[in-house]
């Protein structure tokens, strides 16, 4: 991106940008949507995130596998950690690039029903934190 004319209105969008990050990580919509919330204009918001996307900073295939990783090892099946990552805005690529690094669904569903043991209450609860219908059924019936 060209730099703006007037360097000090980029300022504040880039120090509000970078104190959002310091709290936690963004996607480039995350953080887009939250500059807007709070006043940033659409130009000044676009040239912060270019600026921090350059710098590093902003990078959503790193954010879509810490992200990832993280619904993964909070019990979440591929489709729920799928859908938060478009969510967030997240490219389809990137969303499949983070998908592949993850451990199997089936296995991180063997892990629950291991945990939990293998019964009906346990498999509506992996269906519905987004476990594959197949996944459920042969991680129930490895256990069983």
């Amino acid at each position: 991106m060209e730099p703006r004319s007037n360097p000090g209105e980029l300022k504040p969008a880039l120090e509000l940008a970078t104190s959002a990050l310091a709290r936690r990580d963004f996607s480039e919509q995350g953080l887009r949507e939250r500059l807007a919330r709070v006043g940033v204009g659409p130009d000044e918001a676009e040239e912060a995130i270019g600026r921090l996307r350059h710098a590093g900073v902003v990078d959503d295939l790193r954010f879509a596998g810490d992200r990832a990783r993280a619904l993964a090892e909070r019990g979440k099946g591929d489709a729920a950690i799928r859908f938060d990552l478009e969510r967030q805005g997240v490219a389809a690529e990137q969303i499949d690039e983070a998908m592949a690094a993850l451990e199997p669904e089936r296995k991180r569903a063997e892990r629950i029903v291991a945990h939990r043991g293998a019964s009906p209450a346990t498999a509506r609860l992996l269906a519905n934190r987004g476990f594959d219908v197949d996944a459920v059924e042969a991680a129930v019936a490895s256990s069983a």
